[in-house]
């Protein structure tokens, strides 16, 4: 992270109510607070279905219709909630947030080769022109997002999970956008391209750049991380440093630590219960009945804008006498 200087995405109060026939409103992100700093990766860690997905939208003004939002998500001067669509699609997407999508392949145009797509994107976001000098840099982008070269002329239908991965990596990062925005960048890759894709995502984080990858991989979020926030039920319950989180005195909130005690690595002990939906919350902390630390007071929501919103957070280990004196 580069200190001193103001942060590439400033998140306060960001939530996003779905409207349901009825009158239904599903709650999918309450109150989000965190910032994405030059030079830093921010890694959005929990379970599927907590919210995440839609607060990567919402930043990008792709819910649907019946959405509503409410807070701010600054981008320099620019208030993405409020921004229009005009401004979103002209000046944000690919300019100045490079999305690398979910599902890469159903993000690519299946009738066009993967050179078509990159050269138009080259074009539409650097004004480079005439057929020899697209085709360079359309090379050019191919090779720094680690997608060969001599597939620039497949057919997304030819390429496996990683390609697919690789191609829609190499448009994103086309435009040098402040914020590059990886949705679940390594579903369905085998352990071996997840350390290579995140290698490359964190390798195009600079004194200007920013990462925030939104993932259930707690080994990547590790791999590359500056900081974790962990959501759950729509909630960011933590925000901490990478090396605290996954190393000592490790996370705080009995979810966070119940995430990392369930990799094999570790306890292999899975959290007990499954997640609520998000259209019925529980009263007070939606992780209550599932927490083996929760008490009555339990019942009502604790503050969501802490480093740990829990009323009993986890207490770190005792420091030793060797580790005092040191």
């Amino acid at each position: 992270m580069t200190p001193g200087r103001p942060p590439v995405l400033s998140v306060r109060g960001l939530s996003v109510r779905f409207l349901l026939p009825g009158g239904h409103r599903v709650a999918a992100v309450t109150d989000a607070h965190f910032d994405v700093a030059p030079g830093e990766c921010l890694a959005l860690i929990g379970e599927s279905g907590c919210g995440k997905s839609v607060l990567a939208s919402a930043l990008l003004g792709l819910l649907p219709a019946n959405a509503q939002t409410a807070g701010s998500a600054l981008l320099g001067d620019l208030d993405l909630l409020t921004a229009g669509e005009r401004t979103l699609a002209r000046t944000v997407r690919g300019r100045r947030i490079g999305l690398i999508p979910q599902s890469p392949a159903a993000h690519l145009t299946p009738v066009r080769t993967i050179r078509s797509q990159t050269e138009e994107v080259v074009a539409r976001l650097t004004g480079v022109r005439g057929r020899a000098a697209l085709r360079a840099a359309a090379e050019r982008a191919a090779e720094r997002a680690g997608f060969p070269t001599d597939h620039l002329d497949r057919h997304p239908h030819e390429l496996s999970g990683g390609l697919a991965q690789r191609a829609a990596t190499a448009l994103a990062l086309i435009g040098d956008a402040p914020l590059l925005l990886a949705d679940e960048p390594t579903t369905g890759l085998d352990r071996d391209l997840v350390d290579r894709t995140v290698d490359e995502l964190r390798r195009h984080v600079d004194a200007d750049r920013a990462l925030l990858m939104i993932t259930h991989d707690l080994a990547a979020a590790e791999r590359v991380a500056d900081r974790v926030a962990v959501m759950y039920a729509g909630r960011i319950v933590e925000l901490s440093e990478a090396d605290a989180f996954f190393g000592s005195p490790g996370p705080r909130h009995p979810y966070s630590r119940g995430l990392l005690e369930a990799l094999p690595e570790r306890s292999f002990l899975p959290i007990p219960g499954l997640p609520p939906e998000l259209g019925s919350l529980p009263d007070g902390c939606a992780f209550a009945p599932r927490c083996a630390h929760a008490t009555d007071i339990c019942t009502t929501l604790p503050p969501l804008t802490g480093p740990v919103a829990c009323h009993r957070p986890l207490p770190a280990p005792a420091r030793t006498p060797e580790a005092i004196r040191a």
